[in-house]
C-alpha cells in the first residue's frame, strides 16, 4: 500500500508560515535601514573589511587605498638621518670621509668634459629655475595657489640651509683648496626645482609617475655630471639629496593636504 506524503505543516502549526526576517540581523550586504526588520545590512553600521574602508578614486570610482600617515614621516625621518650621518662624517674625517676621497679620483675625467658640464649645469639657477616658474605659473592658473606657493616655499628654502652647511663644514673640493663644498648647491637646486615642478604637474598628466621620474632622472644627471667634472665630491651630491628629499617629503604631503581641503569646500 503506498503510502500518502504527510503535509509539512498544517493551518495552525506555525512552522508553516514563511520565515520571517528577524529584526536587527543583517542577512545580505545590501544597503537598508537600522532595525527595520528586512534582511539588509545597518547603514550606520561600520564595515569591517578593509575594502570596505577604501576611498573612491577619481570620478567616484571605488577601490583607492587610504593614505598612511605613517610613510611620509618615515622617510622624512630616514632621509634626515642619512643626511646627519654624512654630515658627521665628512665634518669629522670619519671613514665615509675618507673612502670619499679615495673614490673620487678614478670617476673624474671620464667621458667628454662637454659633456659633463653641460650635465652639471641642469643644476644651475637659469636653467633649473625657469622650468619651476612655468610649474607654478601653470598651477596658478588652474587656481591651485596653495600648491604654488608651497612650492615657492620650498625652493626659497634650499639657499637658507645649504649656505649655511657650506660655512659652517668649510670642506675643500676636489681640485680647489677653496671651501664650501658640501653639500653641493647644484645638485639642491636640481631636485628641489624639478621636484617640485613634478608635483606641480603631475595631477594633469595621464601618467603622472613620469613627472618624478623625469626629475629624479635631471637630478642624478646633474649629480653624475658634478662628479665627473670635479667639482663635488660624491658624497657632496649625496648629502644634498638626501636634504632636499626630506624637504620634497614635506612638500608634497603640504600639497596633497591642500587638494584635499579644497575638495571638501
Amino acid at each position: 500500500m503506498r503510502e500518502t506524503p504527510r503535509p509539512q505543516g498544517t493551518a495552525g502549526d506555525p512552522r508553516a508560515q514563511h520565515p520571517q526576517p528577524c529584526p536587527g540581523r543583517a542577512l545580505a550586504h545590501t544597503t537598508g535601514a537600522s532595525g527595520s526588520g528586512t534582511p539588509h545590512r545597518s547603514d550606520d553600521r561600520p564595515p569591517h573589511t578593509p575594502r570596505g574602508e577604501r576611498y573612491a578614486g577619481q570620478g567616484g570610482r571605488p577601490g583607492t587605498s587610504p593614505p598612511v600617515p605613517g610613510r611620509p614621516a618615515f622617510l622624512f625621518a630616514t632621509l634626515l638621518g642619512v643626511f646627519a650621518v654624512i654630515t658627521w662624517q665628512v665634518a669629522s674625517g670619519g671613514p665615509l670621509r675618507r673612502l670619499d676621497e679615495r673614490l673620487d679620483p678614478p670617476l673624474t675625467g671620464h667621458g667628454p668634459s662637454w659633456l659633463a658640464e653641460g650635465l652639471s649645469d641642469l643644476g644651475s639657477m637659469p636653467v633649473a629655475l625657469p622650468i619651476l616658474a612655468c610649474a607654478i605659473g601653470y598651477a596658478l592658473h588652474r587656481g591651485l595657489r596653495r600648491r604654488a606657493l608651497i612650492a615657492a616655499a620650498t625652493m626659497a628654502l634650499v639657499p637658507l640651509l645649504v649656505v649655511p652647511l657650506k660655512e659652517w663644514i668649510a670642506r675643500p673640493g676636489p681640485f680647489d683648496p677653496a671651501t664650501g663644498y658640501y653639500p653641493s648647491g647644484h645638485t639642491a637646486t636640481a631636485m628641489v626645482a624639478y621636484g617640485a615642478a613634478a608635483l606641480l604637474l603631475a595631477p594633469f598628466v595621464r601618467r603622472g609617475w613620469l613627472m618624478p621620474a623625469a626629475a629624479g632622472a635631471l637630478t642624478a644627471a646633474t649629480g653624475i655630471g658634478l662628479v665627473l667634472h670635479g667639482y663635488h665630491w660624491p658624497l657632496d651630491v649625496l648629502a644634498s639629496v638626501c636634504l632636499c628629499g626630506a624637504l620634497l617629503v614635506v612638500s608634497s604631503t603640504g600639497m596633497r593636504r591642500s587638494s584635499s581641503r579644497t575638495r571638501l569646500r
